[in-house]
Formats: structure tokens, C-alpha cells, sequence
């Protein structure tokens, strides 16, 4: 994967049609930070930003979405600036109890946190499809900006290991990246629709630029990518 790395300001991004958008891919903590920039520089009606869900996961019965989570944390004030994850504040009386009771706790959800979880998996359940509960979310968050997962279908990172298969959460915090890792794969994503504005925008003419968000290029970007007809479309 090759990059290239410029300068640019808003307002040449947006010089042109009213109808110009920015495109920004990103992952979590790094990316998340640059996202919070460009909605400081960039009016919300022209920004979309696309979420890896390559990192989602479910845990103790709950839909987690790592990536979205962070991103919509980071761009409403709430996330926690020394961990870059999570909720500021935060209590952890679910996972004291959790450890009490002999339950898993290697991945560590917040009291208020796991609110969204519960919520998420609720609606999930219910039919709900993933960008729509995103775009709630983002609405009781106060986040203007347009944060949207890549697809509503499921996209799932796998570590290959000498030790077997791992799902990307599994492989990095609960085995904290031991196991050596030989490949990775995206599983479902060939079979994977990307989100309807996602691709829509990815084919219109009014797309001024598509930025990269610092985020792993393998882990975060790479499962975008990976999605059923993104790559087409970026090569127009």
C-alpha cells in the first residue's frame, strides 16, 4: 500500500460546487483524532466519514462496534484523552462485579459505556441495520458530521496465527499479540454490500477528495477496502 502526504486547507478542499464532499476512511484512536479535525474545518454537510468494522465483535452476548464507538466518542467530547478509547469518567463497577463472579473480563467495557452496547444489540435484534443506529447514536451525541459504517453486512478481521485463526480482538488485546501472526483475511467482505452512501459518493462527480486517516493501514483501512466494490470505485 502506497501513500501520498499533502497539505491542503478546507477552503480549498471545498473551492467549486456547493455540492462538493470529503470522503475520510478511518480506523479508531489515530484516525478518530484527525476525523475530530476535519469536522472543526469542514462544514458537516460535506463530510462523510466511513468506520472500519472489521474490529467488531461479540462479547457477553453484546454487539460491539471498537472503531464506530471511538469515533463517535472522540467527536462529541466524551472520550477518555488518556486512553483515547472509552468514556471519560468512566466506572467500571460491571467489571468488578464481572471478575467477582469468575466472568470474562479481558475486554473492558465501561458502566456508562456498555449503555451503548446494550442499546446497539437491542436494535440489532430488532432489525435495525447498523448505519442507522450509528447515525441515532450520533444524533444524541450532538455530532453533526456524517459518521457511517462501511456496511451494514458483517466484515470480520481474522488474524491467521501459528496457533489457529483468531478474530482481530481476540488476537490483539485478549491474547495482547503473542501468537505469531502469518496472514490476514477479512471474512465476509467479498459478500459484503458497502453502505449506500458510501458507495454513492465514491461514484460522484462532486467527490473533491478521499483522505486516509491515520489509522493502521492492515487492521483499519484495509477492511474498508476490502468491501465489495470499494476498491473499484476508487479507481473510478
Amino acid at each position: 500500500m502506497t501513500c501520498s502526504v499533502f497539505t491542503v486547507s478546507s477552503e480549498n478542499f471545498l473551492l467549486g460546487s456547493p455540492e462538493s464532499t470529503i470522503l475520510a476512511l478511518s480506523g479508531g484512536i489515530g484516525g478518530a483524532k484527525l476525523a475530530l479535525g476535519l469536522t472543526q474545518a469542514i462544514p458537516p454537510e460535506k463530510l462523510m466519514i466511513v468506520g472500519n468494522i472489521g474490529d467488531d465483535f461479540v462479547h457477553c452476548g453484546l454487539h460491539i462496534s471498537p472503531d464506530l464507538d471511538t469515533l463517535m466518542y472522540t467527536l462529541s467530547g466524551k472520550s477518555d484523552p488518556e486512553k483515547g478509547w472509552g468514556l471519560a469518567g468512566e466506572s467500571w463497577a460491571v467489571m468488578q462485579a464481572m471478575e467477582d463472579m469468575g466472568g470474562e473480563t479481558w475486554f473492558q467495557l465501561g458502566d456508562r459505556d456498555l449503555a451503548t452496547h446494550l442499546e446497539r444489540t437491542r436494535r440489532l435484534s430488532e432489525g435495525d441495520s447498523l448505519s442507522d443506529i450509528t447515525t441515532d447514536f450520533c444524533h444524541k451525541f450532538g455530532i453533526d458530521s456524517q459518521i457511517i459504517p462501511a456496511s451494514n453486512d458483517s466484515v470480520r478481521t481474522i488474524v491467521e496465527t501459528t496457533e489457529g485463526d483468531l478474530s482481530f480482538q481476540n488476537y490483539f488485546v485478549q491474547n495482547r499479540c503473542q501468537p505469531i501472526a502469518t496472514g490476514l483475511r477479512f471474512q465476509g467482505a467479498d459478500k459484503a454490500l458497502p453502505h449506500p452512501e458510501f458507495i454513492k459518493i465514491l461514484q460522484s462527480p462532486f467527490l473533491k477528495a478521499v483522505l486516509i486517516c491515520p489509522s493502521n493501514p492492515f487492521l483499519s483501512i484495509d477492511p474498508i477496502l476490502a468491501v465489495q466494490g470499494v476498491r473499484e470505485a476508487l479507481r473510478g
